[in-house]
């Protein structure tokens, strides 16, 4: 299969490796002018991986989108939008567009499939996500994970399945894209708090967060007409291990720093999807006390430790 991965940051260089490994024809595309490119296209390595020779590396999107049956994308997701009018300028009929990334569009609250929804024809361009824990530097090292893929067609989702299951990632198909879209942005989110409360040296009280924050994602999947029971699988509570406690999340260790009191200088999607799920759940009068608390401590300076209080000061209610 050929298949052409647009971003070339630490996530989408190991899907390119990924999908090579795994016998496929495979370019990974970049901006000519972004690090991450042109330390790739000199060295053929980063900090996570090297590339073989296989992997073709082009700056070239018109002849990187025309090579590919399919079309993976992993780029930051605030700017999917902006990359879409690029892409979309090139004959996309035919094709799959996968989306290897987490968030929810801040400026309209639409989830990623939604952004690509506005420029392609469903019917002749099919969408899928693929989500779920695991990191690149511990697959390059063979430890192996589960992932999902999800998307409105039966079809595709079940043949990409088949086409990128290993040894090395076992794959699941998905059976709601509104909530392994939502379950998988969200997750970044909670990523936040679990850093702040390490930060805050509050380690123990992730275990309260874990099992408290999937059944506010789970009511806010359900309202936007979602399975709310996708909140607990592999899109969510299935990646916490690799969000909530690894030292190469980069949302955890955002919260982190951020509690510190430091800056934290690498991208983490969970701040502005943060922004993006409290606008929601505002809109839609969805109780999400999590979500509120962080938002208020990322973006209206309310104090951490105040903002637990007010967590702790709730009603009391039963667990389920």
């Amino acid at each position: 299969m050929n298949i052409s991965v647009l971003g070339c940051g630490r996530w989408g260089s190991c899907i390119a490796w990924y999908l090579d490994k795994i016998g496929h024809n495979v370019l990974s595309g970049g901006l000519e002018y972004a690090p991450e490119f042109i330390q790739l296209k000199k060295e053929r390595k980063n900090d996570y991986l090297s590339f073989p020779n296989s992997i073709e590396v082009s700056c070239d999107l018109e002849y990187s989108v025309n090579r590919a049956e399919v079309i993976v994308i992993s780029i930051s997701c605030q700017h999917l939008r902006e990359y879409m009018t690029d892409i979309s300028k090139y004959n996309l009929e035919g094709k799959t567009i996968v989306l290897c990334m987490k968030g929810i569009e801040e400026s309209t609250g639409k989830r990623l499939s939604q952004v690509v929804e506005d420029f392609v024809d469903k019917d002749k361009t099919k969408i899928a996500v693929w989500v779920g824990p695991g990191h690149p530097q511990d697959y390059v090292k063979g430890i192996p994970n589960c992932m999902v893929i999800d998307s409105d067609d039966e079809n595709t989702k079940a043949r990409l399945v088949d086409e990128f299951n290993s040894e090395l990632i076992r794959f699941y198909i998905g059976t709601d894209l509104i909530g392994t879209e939502i379950g998988a942005a969200s997750k970044n989110v909670i990523g936040i708090c679990a850093g702040i409360l390490d930060g805050m040296g509050y380690t123990s009280l992730k275990g309260g967060l874990m099992a408290r924050a999937p059944r506010e994602i789970s009511n806010l999947i359900f309202a936007m007409g979602g399975n709310g029971m996708s909140a607990y699988g592999l899109c969510h509570l299935g990646d916490y291990e690799a969000t909530l406690f690894s030292k190469w999340s980069h949302n955890r260790m955002y919260g982190e720093k951020f509690a510190k009191g430091e800056k934290f200088e690498k991208l983490a999607e969970g701040v502005m999807t943060t922004k993006a799920i409290y606008k929601i759940a505002k809109r839609d009068n969805i109780e999400m006390p999590i979500v509120t608390q962080l938002y208020k401590v990322l973006f209206e300076n309310a104090d951490i430790k105040s903002s637990l209080n007010i967590l702790f000061s709730r009603n009391v209610k039963n667990e389920f």
